[in-house]
């Protein structure tokens, strides 16, 4: 596919600065931009690549301001990430072959539902009972278990795994291996043992949640974990039983929620966070990676450290880590000298 800067500013409502002829055709980072691709620029770390850059088309910000001649055509809209992430979304759209049909080493359950316009490839298994809703992709070995309920123009990569009785909603994309429904870490101890605790409830993914590779999302003791609407998690993320996320919450790769938390609304988590159980997580709270989260958080705040604290308070301690060996030394000297004057005291 070729498109002009006029074309693409049209479709994304943006204004172009330029030649609104010049035509690409492929995309490239800023810094290693190539005649006859798009790049963008968004984070301003990165602006003094604009005025050197080969691309031919560049998306900025409506409010940029440039401080040089740019050699390349600029296309203004509101966000420039946005725009790009609109327009990769046509193009990954446009390269994707919409398959349809069910292939025939693929097993459907005789009681399982498959909507219309849906593909189900090879070896993929739809159990008992299961329900799939319109225009989804299912890729081969994807194991559907029986009572699943799966909403419209979902897709399911290879091998993802959905245990019985869970629900998926709308607009869903789960990546290769994560698995949504298994058993939820529960043992109780007996003696020198431990029992195992039957893990009778689901998971419920709501619309519009995107769920990453050899991402894993435990079933309820009882009741639901439940994931809510516009979640995206990243590759190895573990979501323990009872757990539940607030709608468009985030979450990078290797983070661990242990069972029974509650994470509100519109969170955003760096990678290897790790949450205790059974604590409250208000909307809007932004965690470091790496951090550890040990008791309840009421307000909206950015943490860091673990146990995690406040995002200023830990840069200031973090200030003073690099000195200790420094301060232990000049301690270790201040007592030796009250020694010498205790001594000195006393022999007067």
């Amino acid at each position: 596919m070729e498109f002009s800067a006029q074309q693409i500013a049209a479709f994304l409502n943006g204004t172009v600065e330029g030649d609104p002829e010049v035509k690409v055709k492929s995309f490239s980072k800023i810094e290693e931009g190539k005649p006859g691709t798009l790049t963008f620029l968004a984070n301003p770390k990165y602006e003094h690549y604009i005025y050197n850059t080969k691309a031919s088309i560049v998306l900025v910000n409506n409010d940029f301001t440039p401080t040089g001649q740019i050699p390349a055509t600029l296309v203004r809209v509101e966000n420039a990430y946005t725009a790009l992430a609109v327009l990769l979304n046509v193009v990954e759209q446009h390269k994707q072959k919409q398959q349809t049909g069910i292939d025939s080493s693929a097993f459907i359950a005789t009681s399982a539902s498959v909507g219309e316009n849906c593909y189900v490839g090879h070896f993929a298994y739809v159990g008992q009972h299961a329900t799939i809703g319109m225009n989804c992709r299912i890729y081969p070995h994807v194991y559907i278990g029986d009572n699943v309920t799966i909403g419209d123009n979902c897709i399911l990569y290879p091998h993802v795994t959905i245990y019985e009785g869970c629900v998926v909603g709308n607009n869903a994309i789960l990546h290769a291996g994560s698995v949504i429904g298994s058993d939820g870490f529960g043992f109780a101890p007996e003696g020198d043992l431990y029992k195992k605790i039957p893990q009778l409830g689901n998971v419920i993914l709501e619309d519009d949640v995107e769920i990453g590779a050899n991402t894993t999302i435990d079933r309820a003791v009882m009741d639901s974990t439940i994931i809510h609407k516009g979640v995206k998690l990243d590759n190895l993320v573990q979501i323990a039983h009872n757990v539940e996320v607030g709608e468009n919450t985030v979450m990078a790769a290797q983070v661990g929620i242990a069972g029974s938390t509650k994470i509100g609304k519109h969170c955003m988590f760096g990678g290897q966070v790790g949450l205790a159980g059974h604590i409250k997580i208000t909307d809007h709270v932004n965690f470091g990676a790496q951090s550890g989260v040990i008791s309840d958080i009421k307000e909206p705040t950015t943490v860091l450290g673990a146990p995690a604290i406040h995002a200023k308070a830990f840069m200031r301690s973090s200030a003073i880590f690099n000195r200790l060996p420094d301060m232990y030394r000049t301690m270790g000297q201040l007592q030796r000298e009250i020694a010498e004057l205790k001594k000195l005291i006393n022999k007067e």
